[in-house]
């Protein structure tokens, strides 16, 4: 369980996120081998509800921010009790993002040796806020960060919104995956994306590989890196 007392922040957020009963859970993202990790991705479990069902309600009751806030601070606590070496990738509303007072917080809170780190993997929904994204960027840049586009070919993540974020790392939705080891046409546009993206020194995820199959097309097609339940499940 996430706990949030102790947290060098102001009275309201911390009243809002200790009305949260959270968890985390990681699920890695591997290199070509499919047997070293570059990266775990944090993953919130909500206690009392599916994740899906707490957004709509915070999204309902305009209190995405206390998840952002949430999502930062209880990520990270638990992959430094975990003991992972590698970076973390944290998931981020587009339309949301930390506050200055609360982005030093976060700093001062774990340190230095979390300069570096972090994958901030800009989420697919609800909507893009250029002005919070602006905010997000200088901020990923300051602590040496990467940022990635999450579940491109999905949602709001298109190419005008790579064009926007000029991202280190795009992860390509499951749905350009599945079945591609069979499907000349999918193949096809994965070799135009890389093609486009590797132009911009992007590295590409491969998002949602389920099948061995699927796995060894997408090394083929030449995909950086992988995360998917035939690799390994969340946990």
């Amino acid at each position: 369980m996430i706990y949030f007392e102790d947290l060098p922040l102001d009275e309201g957020i911390l009243k809002a996120l200790g009305e949260l009963s959270i968890n985390y859970v990681f699920q890695p993202i591997f290199l070509q081998d499919g047997k070293t990790v570059y990266a775990w991705e944090a993953l919130m479990r909500p206690t009392e509800m599916t994740v899906t069902d707490l957004i709509e309600e915070y999204t309902k009751s305009e209190k995405l921010h206390v998840l952002e806030v949430a999502t930062f601070f209880g990520a990270m606590q638990a992959f430094i009790l975990r003991g992972y070496s590698q970076r973390v990738a944290i998931n981020s509303f587009p339309c949301d993002c930390m506050t200055q007072e609360e982005a030093d917080a976060f700093l001062e809170y774990f340190g230095e040796e979390i300069r570096g780190r972090m994958i901030i993997e800009n989420l697919e929904y609800p909507y893009f806020s250029f002005k919070h994204w602006e905010m997000k960027s200088e901020s990923v840049r300051y602590m040496d960060n990467l940022l990635a586009v999450d579940d491109f070919g999905s949602g709001i993540n298109d190419f005008e919104r790579v064009e926007i974020m000029s991202p280190h790392i795009v992860k390509l939705d499951r749905s350009l995956i599945s079945g591609i080891d069979h499907m000349i046409e999918k193949q096809e546009n994965v070799r135009d994306l890389l093609d486009r993206f590797h132009s911009k020194g992007i590295l590409v995820v491969a998002e949602g590989v389920e099948e061995k199959e699927e796995f060894d097309c997408l090394v083929g097609l030449g995909v950086d890196l992988y995360q998917g339940y035939y690799l390994a499940r969340p946990a």
